[in-house]
C-alpha cells in the first residue's frame, strides 16, 4: 500500500472540521485513502444502486444507521443528503465525523457551498506524483516511459497496460460521468474533441480553433472545457497579470493533468514512439505542471500556478505567485542545457523585482545552480518551491 502524500493533511483536517471532503478524478486512490485512513468508520458507496435509492427516498434513516459517522463515497450521486449532513453534524459538534468523497467537482462544490459552507474542509487528490509512484527503493523509469505509463494508480497497483487501462478509463468517463454532467449529443464528436485537445497539451487555448477542427459551436466546446477541467482532466493555466496589463498574451494555456491519458489520446502505443515525437517536449511540461499542482494540492492548498508570454514571444513556463515573493520556472525536456534555455527567465527577472527563486527543470539527470537559477532535473522536481 503506498502512503499517499495527502494522507498527514486529511488526518489534520479530520481534526478541525466535522466533514472533510476529498474531490478528484475517477481512480486517483479518493476511496482507498479513505479506507486506509479512517478504518474505524463505516464506508457506504453511493455508487451502489441500492444504497443510493435508499439515500434518496430515505435520507433521515440513511444517515441513522452511522451514529458515529461514515465514509459516504461519491456523495454526488445524493447530493440532498448534504443538507442532512449539515443538521447532524450542527448538533453534534464532533470533528471528523463525515468523510465524503466525489468525483464530479461542479454537483458536488454547488451542493457543499448550499449546504456545508464552513462545516467542512475540502481537499483535492490528483493521480499518484512522482515519488509516489516511484518511492524509496523503486528504481526510476527511463523519462519516455514515466511520460507513457502516466500515474494512475490502478496502473501501477494492477500492473496494467498502460494504454488498455486508458482506452477502458476514456470509455467509462465518456459513456457514463459525462452524460451525467453534459448532453452530448454526439459522443463520436466528444471523442474528437478530447483527441484534439490532447495534442494542444502545452499550448494557448484556442476555443474556435478546436471548435472548427471537430464542428462543434464555439458554446459547446467552452461548455466542455469547462466540464474536462472540473472533472480534473484538463488544467488551465491563466496568464500572470501582476504589474504587467500591457502586451500580455490573456488566453490560458491548457494541459492535460496526465502524460498516460494524453499519449493514448495522441495514439502513442508505446514509449519508443516518444522519443521522436513532435509533442514530447509538451508532454514534458505538462508532467512538470502537474507534479507542481499535485504538490499545492497535497498540501492542502490552491494551486497558484501562472505563464507569462507577451505578444512578441518573450515568455515563463511557469509563475509561482506566493503575494510578496514570485518564483519562476523554464521547462526543457533536452538533457543538454543551452544559453537559449534562460533567456525567458532573465527577461521576466528584469521586468520584475519580486523574483525569489529561478528554476530550469530540464530532461536530464544532473541538479545544480548557474547564473542564479536552480537548474534542475526531472528526478529532483520535489525539490521546486
Amino acid at each position: 500500500m503506498i502512503r499517499r502524500k495527502l494522507s498527514q493533511k486529511v488526518i489534520q483536517l479530520a481534526r478541525q472540521y466535522p466533514v472533510v471532503t476529498i474531490t478528484g478524478p475517477r481512480q486517483s486512490g479518493k476511496t482507498t485513502l479513505c479506507k486506509m485512513l479512517f478504518k474505524h468508520k463505516q464506508y457506504v458507496s453511493l455508487e451502489d444502486i441500492d444504497q443510493r435509492n435508499f439515500a434518496r427516498q430515505d435520507p433521515r434513516g440513511f444517515l441513522e444507521r452511522f451514529p458515529k459517522g461514515a465514509v459516504l463515497d461519491e456523495i454526488q450521486r445524493a447530493p440532498d443528503l448534504l443538507s442532512y449532513i449539515q443538521t447532524i453534524v450542527d448538533d453534534r459538534q464532533q470533528e471528523g465525523f463525515f468523510i465524503l468523497t466525489g468525483s464530479q467537482q461542479f454537483e458536488l462544490l454547488a451542493g457543499i457551498s448550499q449546504s456545508l459552507a464552513g462545516r467542512t474542509a475540502l481537499v483535492k487528490l490528483l493521480p499518484f506524483t512522482l515519488a509516489e509512484a516511484y518511492g524509496t527503493g523503486k528504481t526510476l523509469p527511463s523519462l519516455d516511459t514515466l511520460l507513457f505509463t502516466g500515474f494512475y494508480p490502478r496502473i501501477f497497483d494492477k500492473k496494467l497496460n498502460p494504454t488498455e487501462a486508458m482506452s477502458f478509463y476514456v470509455n467509462t468517463y465518456v459513456e457514463r460521468d459525462l452524460r451525467l454532467l453534459v448532453n452530448v449529443k454526439d459522443l463520436s464528436k466528444f471523442e474528437v474533441f478530447l483527441k484534439l485537445c490532447a495534442g494542444r497539451t502545452g499550448q494557448i487555448l484556442n476555443l474556435s480553433s478546436i471548435g472548427n477542427d471537430c464542428s462543434v459551436n464555439y458554446g459547446t466546446i467552452k461548455n466542455w472545457i469547462s466540464v474536462l477541467e472540473a472533472s480534473f482532466i484538463i488544467k488551465l493555466l491563466r496568464p500572470y497579470y501582476k504589474n504587467f496589463n500591457k502586451r500580455l498574451v490573456k488566453s490560458p494555456k491548457l494541459y492535460f493533468l496526465d502524460t498516460g491519458l494524453t499519449c493514448f489520446l495522441l495514439d502513442i502505443h508505446n514509449e519508443k514512439q516518444l522519443a521522436t515525437h513532435p509533442l514530447r517536449g509538451l508532454l514534458f511540461e505538462s508532467f512538470v505542471v502537474s507534479e507542481l499542482i499535485k504538490k499545492r494540492f497535497n498540501a492542502g492548498k490552491t494551486d497558484n500556478l501562472f505563464y507569462f508570454r507577451d505578444n512578441i514571444g518573450n515568455e515563463v513556463d511557469i509563475v509561482c505567485d506566493y503575494g510578496t515573493d514570485v518564483n519562476q520556472i523554464e521547462i526543457k525536456s533536452g538533457k543538454t542545457i543551452s544559453p537559449d534555455f534562460f533567456k525567458g527567465l532573465k527577461y521576466f527577472s528584469s521586468l520584475n523585482k519580486d523574483i525569489k527563486n529561478s528554476y530550469l527543470i530540464h530532461g536530464g539527470k544532473e541538479s545544480y545552480v548557474r547564473e542564479g537559477v536552480h537548474v534542475t532535473g526531472w528526478r529532483d522536481i520535489e525539490k521546486v518551491t
